[in-house]
């Protein structure tokens, strides 16, 4: 659906995203994850035509996106990372000029509108000024905006940050819904529990590069695992003794064998293993990996540095 090739940005000496090629599937909810700074708002304005890349291509179903390309943008929501609404509007009043913008009108805006607010639960505050809500409701309405026009990918750019848990909660659940009905979303984030929960793939990004890409479970499996897997003696796991010579330390203890693999042995070379043997993944414990920890490895520095 979406497609960039080899995508560069520089602002004078420095390069905010340097060669990034990317392709989204349609009705994927796909996270963009990495510290401030790392070329993710910069990834988002490119793929909304806000601004040229220096180079590189960008398509969305195989017509280029850029600033001069209106009907393909027609396609696109964007919910960028600083509120932007009117704040002494109502919420009303907003979302009647975001709509006109897209060229809506009379009965099909006022039904659409009608729609968000019910929605995002703010029907009811519809016509007080938006300066009176608090940063939560105003995430939530800027969310809605938007989306007045029915668009078939949606850009999240940090949509919730400053905002309280439980209106964080409501956003995820509203998210989770339109890309459940087949709204494709790219989400971006420097925080991995956001990540964790609401993308089926996630990129990390970091110095406007991609470092990985792939399944929570792909990506995990990259990391050099260094914790205990323990897994009971039996003549099932017998065979999987001599496979880990050489890879790490092996005790027995109390019928339970205890591999502390070696610096640089991959989980994944484990559990090929286990699957070669017809061993069932409930049979072993370890402390699952997290992305945090992958981010460390691939990076060098956490998420929030």
């Amino acid at each position: 659906m979406l497609s960039l090739q080899a995508v560069t940005k520089r602002y004078g000496s420095l390069t905010a995203l340097d060669g990034v090629s990317l392709d989204i599937a349609r009705g994927e909810f796909f996270g963009l994850l990495g510290p401030n700074g790392a070329g993710k708002s910069t990834l988002m304005s490119l793929v909304a035509g806000l601004r040229a890349p220096d180079a590189g291509t960008l398509t969305l179903d195989g017509q280029p996106l850029s600033a001069a390309s209106a009907q393909a943008r027609l396609g696109l929501g964007l919910v960028p990372q600083h509120v932007a609404l009117y704040p002494e509007l109502s919420a009303d009043q907003n979302l009647r000029i975001f709509g006109s913008l897209y060229g809506l009108r009379g009965t099909v805006l006022r039904e659409r509108i009608d729609a968000a607010l019910t929605a995002v639960q703010l029907n009811d505050r519809r016509r007080e000024p938006v300066k009176n809500y608090s940063g939560g409701m105003q995430r939530r309405l800027n969310l809605v905006a938007a989306l007045l026009h029915r668009p078939k990918l949606l850009l999240c750019d940090e949509p919730t940050v400053g905002v309280d848990p439980q209106s964080r909660n409501a956003i995820f659940e509203y998210l989770e819904s339109l890309n459940r009905e087949g709204l494709t979303i790219i989400y971006s984030t420097h925080y991995m529990e956001e990540a964790t929960r609401l993308c089926s793939r996630i990129g990390i990004i970091d110095h406007g590069r991609l470092h990985a890409l792939g399944t929570l479970d792909e990506l995990l499996l990259q990391l050099p695992f260094e914790d205990e897997i323990t897994f009971p003696e039996t003549a099932a796991t017998a065979p999987l003794l001599p496979l880990l010579a050489g890879s790490g330390t092996l005790a027995t203890s109390e019928q339970t064998h205890r591999f502390r693999p070696a610096t640089g042995y991959r989980l994944s070379d484990f559990f090929a293993h286990t699957e070669k043997l017809g061993l069932p993944p409930r049979l072993f414990t370890s402390q699952r990996p997290t992305l945090e920890a992958l981010f460390l490895h691939l990076t060098g520095r956490t998420l929030r540095e």
